[in-house]
């Protein structure tokens, strides 16, 4: 029997027991390491989802390129907000007991749809919340971004702050989003509002604001922001709670109401 086997024990019995050894070893860790890529594939893809719905609550927001961000998120005790000035666009009571301060990015389809959400946090909480504004464009994936932001605060400077939510409101009303809008509505968008159309365009061309829009970007990565929208809401007691991503009303609803 045992010769019988010898001859015709298949691939193996060609070679000598060492040789059979190093072969027998080689394709053990051959299985091993294909079984570990695709244990190591399926914990990352895990662990992205489960990282998608931390961070956005479930809704999607658009990313900040790498070099924008900070590898380490602040904790919401590790939060840095820049102190609220006069130069800040605010809707709503700028006394009221509960700020939600919003980075946000004109070309960002998540943005714009979450604009009606806040639109209705400050239609229903009446003077109890107030909204705050600074721009947070990505400009790896929205070039226009920064432009349209100047744009913004050269109709706040020429119409005041109803002027500055109007041109935003209108803005977002009518951009395709993602890089998609033609820059020459940019005065139109300024006339349409009621704005001096000229005056608008000296404004823009002047590019006197381009440095406020780059320091409220720098702004929003110290607050905690890795991508659009980014919100913090500043409780009655100083307390920064993160919001990241279109969150829907009735979460940030669920944050409120215990607040107040």
């Amino acid at each position: 029997m045992s010769e019988h086997i010898s001859k015709k024990g298949g691939f193996f019995s060609k070679f000598s027991p060492k040789t059979n050894f190093f072969l027998g070893l080689g394709g053990a860790l051959g299985v091993f390491f294909v079984a570990g890529f695709f244990v190591l594939l399926s914990v990352i893809l895990d662990s992205d989802g489960k990282i998608a719905n931390i961070v956005n609550g479930g809704k999607p927001a658009v990313v900040a390129p790498r070099e924008q961000n900070p590898s380490d998120v602040p904790t919401p005790d590790e939060i840095k907000l820049a102190e609220v000035t006069k130069s800040d666009w605010v809707k709503g009571d700028r006394k009221a007991k509960i700020s939600i301060v919003e980075f946000s990015d004109t070309e960002c389809p998540f943005c714009k749809r979450f604009h009606p959400t806040m639109q209705r946090v400050v239609d229903e909480y009446g003077g109890d919340v107030n909204w705050i504004y600074r721009h947070f464009p990505l400009t790896s994936i929205h070039s226009k971004a920064p432009k349209e932001a100047e744009a913004t605060e050269c109709a706040g400077e020429l119409g005041g702050n109803d002027a500055f939510w109007n041109y935003l409101d209108r803005l977002f009303e009518i951009t395709p989003t993602n890089n998609g809008l033609d820059m020459a509505q940019l005065p139109e968008i300024a006339e349409y509002i009621g704005l001096n159309k000229g005056k608008f365009e000296k404004c823009l061309n002047s590019g006197k604001y381009a440095q406020k829009v780059k320091d409220q970007a720098r702004q929003a990565q110290e607050a905690g922001g890795r991508g659009t929208p980014h919100s913090v809401v500043v409780t009655p007691d100083g307390q920064m709670i993160p919001l990241s991503g279109a969150v829907p009303f009735e979460q940030i609803k669920s944050v409120i109401d215990p607040l107040l």
